[in-house]
């Protein structure tokens, strides 16, 4: 039987989030509909979560000393990571203590780290995965695309949202890659994997949700990547029988050995009926940001309802629908949404904004979403919005 207090009382629930974006406002907007506390974290002022969650501290999720205090002062029952740089060795020892690390400090662990989940999916679970090497030093970095060969792709061990990832085409690119994965890496050190190029018609996100009624898989959805960071995002993605049948086999097997409940997203490579498993993150995911407008219970909501112990007997899916993330230029902390108004002229339309602080660089400050009669006329309707929206950068 599942229990929820009322909200600040002794016995209410309390979720706290390490790493609080866009993704982790949402989460924190479903769970305030459970009457949950949130507690939002990060290394920012007025990160998105801090606009809805009750209370919020800034610090550096790498910062295991510091994320060790706020975690004993505020006794959350629950510990969602929503970011790939933690300081997740201590998050296995506080669940060790008895605090209940979302899916589990297990899995965080391993999926924080590229290094850590390519192992378990390759070498223990057997999963068809594209050939990689791990390197730590730049001479190692060399030898390892030498071995791999060109086309290769570079991305450090802990990223997020493409940061230090790119394409080695031919021997010309290997000192900027090496670079660039050395510029971009979130927890501070060099390592990085090297993986073969892999020949696909398109690539998925199957999220997928461990909950205390099973697991379930959702319609798969198709993305558009630009230097590894989403930009499009569709539902659902066309696939055979057969490449279904083996995708959803796949992430089956790598949620069962991660264990827990919550929401994952699975990405996988598709080629005809062949599918090879790339990443999953143990949280919602970027691609799934679709699912705000194309089914009943979001990303967000299913991982909330499972997170807190509740059954998920149905999604219902409403049908085709697109994603655009709304990346802007700049360095400020002052830019403006124009002609919000002819954005949303077209039904069949939303748009989220995430209210970040300030850009620094390139950034992703909202996502526009439609749905339509096939998924085609919804990409073409979402980007039509996103043509007549204007961010004045000031």
């Amino acid at each position: 039987m599942v229990k929820i207090g009322n909200t600040f009382s002794a016995s209410g629930k309390k979720a706290l989030l390490c790493g609080s974006g866009e993704l982790g406002k949402e989460v924190a907007i479903e769970l305030a509909r459970y009457g949950v506390e949130v507690i939002a974290c990060d290394k920012y002022k007025n990160a998105p979560a801090m606009h809805i969650a009750q209370s919020s501290h800034v610090f550096s999720m790498l910062d295991a000393k510091t994320l060790r205090e706020v975690i004993v002062k505020e006794k959350p029952d629950y510990i969602i990571p929503e970011i790939e740089a933690i300081a997740t060795p201590e998050l296995v020892k506080l669940e060790k203590e008895g605090f209940n690390v979302i899916p589990t400090a297990h899995a965080t662990l391993l999926t924080m780290n590229r290094e850590g989940i390519r192992r378990l999916a390759a070498e223990e679970l057997g999963l068809p995965t594209s050939k990689y090497v791990f390197a730590d030093t730049e001479e190692e970095f060399k030898a390892a695309v030498e071995k791999i060969g060109c086309p290769c792709v570079v991305k450090p061990v802990m990223s997020s949202s493409g940061h230090g990832q790119s394409v080695i085409h031919d021997e010309s690119e290997i000192d900027s890659a090496w670079h660039i994965s050395q510029e971009g890496g979130r927890s501070g050190e060099g390592r990085v994997i090297v993986e073969g190029f892999v020949k696909f018609d398109y690539e998925i996100t199957l999220l997928t949700v461990r909950h205390s009624a099973g697991t379930t898989f959702l319609e798969p959805v198709g993305h558009h990547q630009v230097d590894g960071d989403y930009r499009e995002s569709w539902q659902p993605q066309a696939m055979s029988p057969a490449a279904i049948a083996k995708a959803k086999d796949i992430a089956g097997k790598i949620t069962a050995a991660l264990g827990g409940y919550g929401i994952f997203g699975v990405e996988m490579f598709v080629c005809g009926d062949d599918v090879i498993f790339s990443e999953v993150s143990p949280r919602p995911h970027d691609t799934g940001m679709v699912t705000m407008i194309s089914q009943d219970l979001s990303e967000f909501a299913l991982h909330a309802r499972a997170i807190l112990g509740l059954p998920i007997p149905e999604v219902r899916f409403f049908g085709p629908s697109a994603s655009k993330a709304i990346v802007v230029e700049g360095n400020t902390d002052r830019y403006e949404f124009e002609n919000l108004d002819e954005v949303l002229s077209e039904p069949g339309v939303q748009i989220r904004l995430f209210g970040k602080p300030e850009i620094r660089g390139h950034r992703r400050v909202g996502v526009l979403l439609a749905t339509d009669k096939t998924v085609e006329l919804a990409l073409a309707k979402v980007e039509r919005a996103y043509k007549k929206l204007s961010v004045k950068v000031y």
